[in-house]
């Protein structure tokens, strides 16, 4: 889908969608690390995508909209499946052990990954010098923000605290999000939104079950067991964070660059310590503070330069009409 192709939205509805694939998705770092601790990684993940895509599939037969007869379900499938089995699923299986802070700082290289893999926008976005030079100074930012906790994790816990393994499982879960990412923006059908985001989540939510059955979850795990918080956590991410902010985030890739959209994995780890700082009385240092005006820094860099580039289009089409 070229610029020339992406369609255009609402201001209004651009800033919501916006704010909420910022804030949202900023907080289930923190909701997906408790429900792992009760919920084996399988079993979360498809309980979470199952449930979120019925209901959605449920509200498309409300609306009489029927899935089945959508065009576009092989390539919403396989969107799905990039997205929110390896994306996300890589996700949930890390944080049973890995810092959040090292995984944030991990899934922040997505930008990178979008601008690397966009081959139709490279002309345009390896050209900037602005865009490649926000999406430097936003990840730099984040390195900065998390560095004094990274460092006493590892000095705590010792270099196994941090296995490459878990590194490298983070790096592919940044390359399949982009690149399932620009596999939705460029393939989607004209089926509506909710239906796309439906088989998505359906697709995601059944590729987890042979993880289930490989791992024999079921033999340890007990229902009774899992916590309230658990339970509220998983409603969280399935209400929240897959209904409204994924559905969100597919229709932004619509209506917005691949690029711009991206921005989110930077401002993601800035909303998850704000979060801590307000609801857990967690402290922020001056180092944190420095790295959080460097990233939304580099996010207004960017934003801005697709903004300029949008009214110098605007002004050329003018002309020549």
């Amino acid at each position: 889908m070229s610029s020339s192709t992406e369609k255009s939205a609402p201001i209004l509805m651009v800033v919501l969608a916006f704010a909420t694939v910022y804030t949202v998705w900023g907080s289930t770092y923190f909701f997906i690390q408790v429900a792992v601790k009760d919920f084996p990684p399988f079993i979360l993940g498809a309980l979470r995508f199952v449930i979120a895509g019925g209901i959605m599939a449920i509200w498309c037969s409300i609306k009489g909209q029927n899935i089945f007869a959508a065009k576009g379900i092989k390539h919403a499938a396989i969107s799905g499946i990039l997205l929110l089995f390896c994306g996300n699923g890589i996700i949930i299986w890390v944080e049973r052990s890995m810092p959040s802070g090292m995984v944030a700082i991990m899934v922040s290289s997505a930008p990178l990954w979008f601008v690397l893999l966009d081959k139709p926008k490279w002309s345009e976005n390896l050209r900037s010098k602005s865009i490649i030079s926000g999406l430097l100074i936003g990840l730099a930012g984040v390195i900065l923000l998390f560095s004094e906790q990274v460092t006493e994790a590892m000095s705590l816990q010792g270099s196994k605290s941090v296995e490459m393994s878990s590194m490298v499982l983070l790096v592919i879960a940044a390359i399949t999000w982009s690149g399932g990412s620009l596999y939705s923006k460029y393939k989607s059908s004209n089926d509506s939104i909710i239906v796309n985001s439906t088989w998505q989540m359906i697709a995601a939510g059944i590729a987890f079950l042979p993880g289930i059955i490989i791992r024999d979850e079921f033999s340890t795990f007990q229902w009774k067991n899992v916590s309230i918080d658990a339970w509220m956590a998983v409603l969280y991410l399935v209400v929240l964070g897959s209904i409204a902010g994924f559905s969100a985030y597919i229709w932004l890739l619509k209506v917005r660059s691949a690029m711009q959209v991206s921005t989110y994995a930077y401002v993601n780890p800035v909303v998850a310590v704000l979060l801590g700082v307000f609801f857990a009385n967690e402290k922020i240092s001056s180092i944190q503070i420095i790295g959080l005006v460097i990233i939304l820094g580099s996010v207004f860099m960017i934003n801005m330069t697709k903004y300029h580039r949008d009214k110098l289009a605007e002004k050329s089409i003018a002309k020549v009409q």
